[in-house]
């Protein structure tokens, strides 16, 4: 899928609509239908940060419906899903230390010189630039990652699921479609 595939399937879907032009404009400004999710896990390849987020959106979104979850808004599950990673559009650049072979993958390694730092955290940073978050989008965001939190979190994590289930979920939704889709 191109770019603009990528973008048009976007502005498409449910997420659209919760998007004003100066967030789209900065989010095919900064790569977010193009970059990868990672340099080599899931979504290691041009596109998959795109490609994982609708997944855990699309997820999130049934896990929603399926086990009656209740949000602060209706639109929560579809703004978590979808930007619960954002802080990876400037995060990877494609490694040229050593030269290709034919057919082989391209290669990502982490930038270093990134403006913030961080995981949940610069997501919620980037993401509060162009939308108020609730408390629980920020909890959900920031804890997606679960006990894949650094070890002195992990109470932390802990305490916010207690606020809010979804943190729970969310989490559930990132490992589904990262460690069962592989996206």
């Amino acid at each position: 899928m191109t770019e603009k595939e990528r973008h048009d399937l976007f502005m498409g879907t449910g997420i659209g609509k919760f998007v004003d032009k100066e967030f789209e404009t900065y989010l095919l400004a900064n790569g977010f239908f193009s970059a990868p999710a990672s340099t080599k896990y899931h979504g290691n390849y041009e596109g998959g940060l795109f490609d994982h987020s609708f997944t855990v959106m699309n997820i999130l979104v049934e896990l929603s419906a399926k086990n009656n979850l209740k949000w602060q808004r209706a639109e929560s599950p579809f703004i978590v899903g979808m930007f619960h990673d954002l802080c990876k559009i400037d995060q990877y650049r494609i490694d040229n230390s050593e030269p290709y072979t034919v057919g082989e993958a391209t290669r990502y390694e982490h930038r270093t010189n990134t403006d913030f730092k961080g995981h949940g955290d610069k997501s919620i940073l980037l993401l509060c630039q162009h939308m108020k978050l609730t408390e629980e989008e920020v909890m959900c965001i920031r804890y997606h990652m679960g006990a894949f939190t650094e070890k002195d979190e992990w109470s932390d994590y802990t305490n916010a699921v207690h606020r809010y289930a979804n943190v729970l979920w969310t989490h559930h939704a990132d490992m589904l479609a990262s460690h069962v889709c592989g996206i």
